[in-house]
């Protein structure tokens, strides 16, 4: 297991403020209780304003409630109006109206490509379920596609980055490098994409910013213990890249840490049957009990 520090090129000053902008997980694994759990886990303060209510567990989604835009962005305003925030996760967004509500305030706030003075911004774009369904329709997937230059960078597996393409999910990861590369020229300003689902057996995810495309090789971890985990490094990427130089030191750090969490998640023994349990946020925090 490798210890992450979260806190490397600041010993002083207090821990960064991350705000997630997502939909609730009652069972804690994914969505909002990810976020949270991610965030302190690493060291940061974390806030959540909340778009769905789902009924879910490590079996699937049941049911889900959307919260109407409006109260979204009450909730979001409540926040900036008070708290310093240095860094943003957008994870679902249930819709256009939501997506589109977002958007500008992510315009008030200037972020973007030059990140000096306004938070980091990571979205994961929450488009496909694990099953295949889409959980977006055309409308909803057009304004998450409108987010992508107002963000710091792009999480998408490789459903999601077809969807965001149009395009038919990559088979290798040639295929991956390029569609990252196609996400950048398409208005992302970075890219993240996740590489777990190719075929080979392998764990490797490709960066792709302005100076060119990085392969993100980890280690395969056999274990059911995925729940969650697109929620969890992303908001991994928004808890560590305010006390990181660059974007890609950011990833390969939390690309380590998450791998720790889904090799520790069948200790917790959370859920029954065929489902996929969570990772286990707090294993630097918690040890062996």
């Amino acid at each position: 297991m490798t210890e992450i520090d979260p806190r490397p090129d600041a010993a002083t000053g207090p821990p960064p403020s991350v705000l997630s902008i997502a939909g609730s997980d009652p069972s804690g694994g994914a969505g909002i209780q990810a976020d949270l759990k991610t965030f302190s886990a690493l060291g940061a303060y974390g806030m959540a304003a909340i778009t769905a209510l789902t009924a879910q567990n490590t079996r699937g989604v049941s049911g889900v409630h959307v919260v109407p835009a409006a109260f979204v962005l009450d909730q979001v305003e409540a926040i900036l109006d008070d708290v310093r925030v240095d860094a943003i996760k957008l994870g679902m967004l249930a819709n256009a109206r939501i997506a589109r509500a977002v958007g500008e305030v992510l315009d008030r706030l200037g972020t973007g490509p030059d990140e000096r003075g306004a938070p980091y911004v990571v979205l994961d774009p929450v488009m496909v379920a694990t099953s295949g369904d889409r959980l977006l329709d055309e409308d909803a997937a057009q304004a998450v596609r409108e987010l992508m230059p107002r963000a710091s960078i792009v999480t998408p597996n490789l459903a999601e980055t077809a969807v965001l393409l149009d395009a038919d999910p990559a088979t290798d990861l040639d295929g991956l490098r390029e569609q990252a590369q196609a996400l950048r020229a398409a208005g992302a300003h970075r890219v993240l994409a996740k590489g777990g689902h190719l075929r080979g057996g392998g764990a490797t995810d490709v960066f792709a910013d302005e100076h060119g495309v990085v392969d993100l090789r980890g280690r395969r971890v056999d274990a059911r213990t995925t729940h969650g985990t697109g929620c969890t490094l992303s908001s991994a990427l928004a808890a560590l890249r305010p006390r990181r130089g660059d974007w890609a030191t950011t990833c390969t750090d939390a690309k380590v840490w998450l791998t720790d969490a889904i090799e520790a998640g069948p200790g917790l023994h959370i859920g029954r049957g065929e489902g996929h349990g969570p990772v286990h946020h707090f294993h630097a925090l918690w040890g062996d009990r």
